[in-house]
């Protein structure tokens, strides 16, 4: 399966460049603390959708896009912390965790898909 192709995949990776945009503006006393935390966090999303999709079994990438999964939710959690320690609006906040939802909708999906094969 051509990953890039994948919805899933498309909108993970439009997380993480929103994700990159708000975090440039964070002070740089958080470079190396949750501005690079949610960084991390934003790129592992696509990244696990797509070596999940480049493994033999649906086993294997089942379990990439469980860890994949997991990500997402240590994003929105550290969105809420941005949110509280006030380096994004309330605007900000309400549009990424939008674009997280969805992610979540479209990564249960793929996964259900998985699950049936």
């Amino acid at each position: 399966m051509e990953y890039v192709k994948l919805e899933v995949w498309v909108q993970a990776r439009r997380l993480a460049n929103r994700i990159y945009e708000i975090t440039d503006g964070f002070p740089k006393v958080e470079l190396y603390g949750l501005s690079n935390q949610m960084r991390r966090c934003a790129v592992s999303i696509p990244s696990n959708i797509a070596e999940g999709c480049g493994r033999q079994t649906s086993k294997d990438t089942i379990n990439f896009l469980h860890i994949s999964r997991g990500s997402l939710y240590e994003l929105e959690t550290q969105t809420y912390l941005s949110f509280d320690r006030k380096y994004i609006s309330e605007e900000e906040l309400d549009d990424v965790l939008l674009q997280i939802l969805d992610c979540k909708k479209l990564l249960n999906g793929f996964i259900n898909y998985y699950r049936k094969l």
